[in-house]
């Protein structure tokens, strides 16, 4: 049995081929395509795979880009099957105006951050969390302790804050600046402004959670750029690399058990 994760992005396509659907399962395989090389798939890194017997995704991407994966998916026998956000599900509920409406990418990836702090704290008290995506764009969201999500903020990324503040200012360019402190030129003012602006954002819904529910909570952070972050954050923070795979993963092992 193996079983084939995929995260469609606004950017990249990320893969993951896995032995079984089932959290802690192993890694086969890994990668990433940028979304303009989508098509070739099939005939060149996938070709080469051990067959998948599930597939699951999250994609976020669009109608098209959907087609064009599942396209890629047809060298195989396999139904590709799309988490779509819902009332419930895998132990988190849904507390947005309307559900479906919802990013996947954020609904998945707090349910791996939920399953993966249960895991943890089994025994033990559960707390509310923040899960942080850092990506194209920006997403901090709650979740109380009981695994109910109350919302949470989107803001841009790092890449469209800058391109926007160069095409509405005349005389600004995407900056290659370092964050700094007190930045002395226009560059490190662009770069360190878009930096702090969103740790401010995540140190912020650390405030209202922790106002809210009178407990701590706990910070789980993933993306791309989730790294870049790292040092200018006052609040403490995990970064994990693979939460929404995680996700998929705990979302795979109910839908899929279930039909064994």
């Amino acid at each position: 049995m193996t079983f084939l994760a995929l995260d469609v992005g606004n950017t990249r396509l990320k893969w993951a081929l896995y032995d079984s659907f089932n959290p802690g399962s192993k890694l086969l395989g890994q990668g990433a395509v940028f979304l303009e090389n989508i098509d070739r798939l099939g005939e060149e890194v996938w070709s080469s795979l051990a067959v998948p017997t599930h597939m699951l995704g999250c994609i976020v991407a669009g109608e098209a880009i959907r087609r064009r994966v599942e396209e890629q998916l047809e060298i195989w026998d396999i139904v590709p099957q799309w988490i779509v956000p819902s009332l419930s599900e895998a132990g988190l509920t849904n507390g947005y105006e309307h559900p479906t409406r919802l990013g996947a990418d954020r609904w998945v990836a707090m349910i791996g951050a939920l399953s993966k702090h249960r895991s943890r704290q089994l025994g033990s008290q559960q707390r509310p969390l923040v899960v942080v995506m850092v990506g194209t764009a920006v997403t901090v969201d709650a979740v109380d302790a009981t695994g109910h999500f109350m919302g949470g903020l989107i803001l841009p990324g790092h890449g469209i804050m800058l391109r926007a503040l160069e095409s509405g200012t005349a005389g600004l360019q995407v900056p290659t600046g370092e964050v700094k402190t007190f930045p002395t030129n226009t560059s490190d003012a662009l770069t360190s402004g878009g930096t702090y602006a969103i740790a401010g954002a995540i140190e912020q819904m650390v405030q209202h959670l922790r106002a809210r529910t009178g407990t701590e909570p706990v910070c789980l952070m993933t993306g791309g750029a989730g790294w870049k972050m790292e040092p200018y954050i006052s609040t403490p923070f995990e970064l994990i690399e693979s939460l929404i795979f995680d996700g998929i993963l705990h979302v795979a092992s109910v839908r899929f058990n279930k039909k064994h």
